[in-house]
């Protein structure tokens, strides 16, 4: 839904365990109206939809899309954005580094990209921007060898959907980008890998390739791919990284990179008292969240140093007793700011809201927490009501960050 001038708040419906398009249509029709009357009655409500590479074929099939779009106007929903990233399933199943698989060497990461491409340009409301998020090119621990030709193979084939890109917007006149999500222990983990990737690769043999297919000057191809290519600002990743949202923002700018979409995402973060027994203790609670369905990197600050682990399971096997604090890929829900003896980077969130409503610099605000079903018992609530409780959050910090604005669906 709209928040304010050109500004949209979804969520990612990747929250709903589903397999089939079967089953991701029976959760929107589950979910969205009842949010939609409960939280946009009055305006049309924003879908952030989450397609696996099999759902996307099965709703390319026959009249499913069509009928999608039906249902889609007759509830007074729409879809301007789509979760990319993850290639296969997502819930009831360890996925853990599977998420990244396959990467962007491999032609098939490609084909199902083109797929969401083909659906979104669909979908896509008239005079709205549009974006596909997707993986960080690779899992890290994947490319230790990596040769030069891993990273042609990769920038060309970003460039390819780039230029799928280019050739809609002619057209149809839709205008979507490729929004790509940095990652904790990814390829592209941090603003610094982020810009190496854009200016050192992208912008050099990504706008020959693109030129060259498109038939124009690499400057043409250069600011299609800047215009099309774009970063998906996670806050959850970011804050895990200690980045400061303001500096990476101003230097990711600097650097020619926009901001597709941000996502609005909270990290679990555990400050361990200096008594090294209750240190130990406070590690010991975290085991509940230590499950066996996804990555949960840490990353660990002790003085100015930071330390990476691949997974919570493997930072508890090392606890580390003088570590200042941790920072943990958890995405815990938004609208509370503890859980237990436990904090989150919510204020992190709301700095990140703050210069997105100051600065402009993304047409879309998307709430991204999917770990209910994974989160210990005790901080469970329907999922309903939990979702509203994330949108009241947001919805509520921006009132406040502009309290002159009338409220949404005044």
């Amino acid at each position: 839904m709209q928040i304010r001038d050109g500004i949209h708040l979804t969520y990612c419906t990747n929250i709903h365990a589903a397999e089939g398009w079967d089953g991701v249509l029976a959760n929107l029709r589950r979910y969205a109206p009842a949010l939609k009357a409960r939280l946009a009655p009055n305006a049309p409500f924003g879908i952030g939809l989450r397609l696996s590479a099999r759902e996307a074929t099965e709703l390319l099939d026959g009249a499913r899309l069509g009928e999608l779009q039906a249902f889609l106007e007759r509830e007074g929903l729409y879809v301007a954005i789509i979760n990319g990233f993850p290639y296969g399933p997502f819930h009831g199943t360890p996925v853990k580094a599977n998420v990244y698989a396959p990467d962007w060497r491999d032609d098939a990461r490609v084909a199902y990209t083109r797929d969401l491409v083909k659906i979104l340009s669909a979908l896509l409301p008239d005079g709205m921007d549009g974006g596909v998020s997707t993986a960080p090119l690779s899992y890290k621990a994947w490319m230790k060898d990596a040769t030069p030709q891993d990273w042609i193979t990769i920038t060309r084939n970003v460039a390819r959907i780039a230029e799928a890109l280019v050739r809609v917007r002619q057209d149809t006149g839709k205008f979507i980008h490729l929004d790509i999500e940095p990652e904790p222990d990814c390829v592209l983990e941090n603003s610094d890998e982020s810009i190496a990737f854009y200016t050192d690769h992208l912008f050099v043999e990504g706008a020959r390739f693109l030129a060259s297919a498109l038939g124009i000057a690499e400057d043409e191809a250069r600011a299609h791919l800047q215009d099309h290519v774009r970063l998906c600002f996670d806050c959850c990743h970011f804050a895990v990284e200690y980045e400061d949202p303001a500096v990476a923002l101003e230097r990711l700018d600097a650097a020619g990179i926009r901001i597709g979409r941000v996502q609005l995402s909270s990290a679990l973060e555990v400050r361990f008292p200096d008594d090294r027994r209750e240190a130990e203790a406070m590690a010991n609670e975290l085991r509940p969240f230590a499950d066996t369905t996804y990555l949960h990197q840490v990353v660990e600050q002790q003085d100015a140093a930071l330390r990476h682990y691949p997974d919570l399971s493997d930072a508890l096997q090392q606890t580390n007793s003088h570590a200042n604090q941790w920072r943990i890929h958890f995405h815990v829900p938004l609208f509370a700011a503890t859980y237990e003896s436990f904090g989150s980077t919510q204020p992190y969130v709301g700095k990140v809201i703050e210069l997105a409503l100051k600065g402009r610099f993304t047409h879309h605000l998307e709430i991204e927490t999917y770990t209910w079903d994974v989160l210990p018992a005790g901080l469970k609530v329907e999922l309903t009501d939990s979702i509203a409780r994330e949108y009241d959050w947001v919805i509520g910090t921006i009132d406040r960050i502009a309290p002159t604005t009338p409220p949404t669906n005044a």
